[in-house]
């Protein structure tokens, strides 16, 4: 299954930079100073499914500009949800590959990234898919983004008391961020 989310991911990322590379190639003929930025970030987030009650996590975000529009992202960090009673908590390193695009004065923007989620704790060691759209503010140093997160492997409470999988989040990540 993983598998073919990641040609999907593969197929899709290969036809925004093929139909972006004239684009990018327009911006270098503009001067536009391509580059790296890295971030900083703290998220807060809320969780859909049972038995989970909310989340909390860092990151660091390594992002490349294309042109003044278009941007790769590489994140990593840790995340953990919580569930009544700290053993039961999935703490996990997600990893993640994203493409930004500005869509309004340089400011607000969307941003699409897919991945893995690598749990680490409590003797939980299943890795996910992740797949996170978000939509985000940025001035020269600070960063708001608003995300929603699938982990479509991580078990979950069916209403039926079956155990599923598949849990979801939306997050409020705060980050501070600067070129390299």
């Amino acid at each position: 299954m993983i598998t073919n989310y990641c040609k999907l991911f593969s197929m899709l990322l290969f036809l925004v930079l093929s139909s972006n590379f004239a684009k990018a190639q327009e911006s270098k003929k503009t001067n536009y100073d391509q580059g790296f930025r890295l971030g900083f970030g703290l998220s807060n987030g809320f969780i859909f499914q049972r038995p989970y009650h909310f989340s909390y996590g860092g990151d660091v975000r390594i992002q490349y500009d294309l042109s003044k529009r278009y941007s790769l992202t590489l994140t990593t960090g840790f995340t953990n949800l919580s569930v009544s009673g700290a053993k039961n908590d999935i703490g996990f390193i997600p990893v993640k590959a994203g493409y930004k695009t500005f869509v309004w004065e340089d400011k607000f923007y969307a941003m699409g990234e897919i991945g893995a989620a690598f749990a680490t704790t409590n003797q939980y060691h299943k890795i996910s898919l992740l797949i996170a759209p978000s939509v985000g503010y940025v001035t020269k140093y600070i960063d708001i983004s608003l995300r929603y997160e699938r982990y479509a492997d991580f078990p979950k409470n069916n209403d039926d008391g079956t155990i599923g999988d598949g849990v979801g989040q939306v997050a409020l990540r705060l980050a501070y961020g600067f070129r390299l």
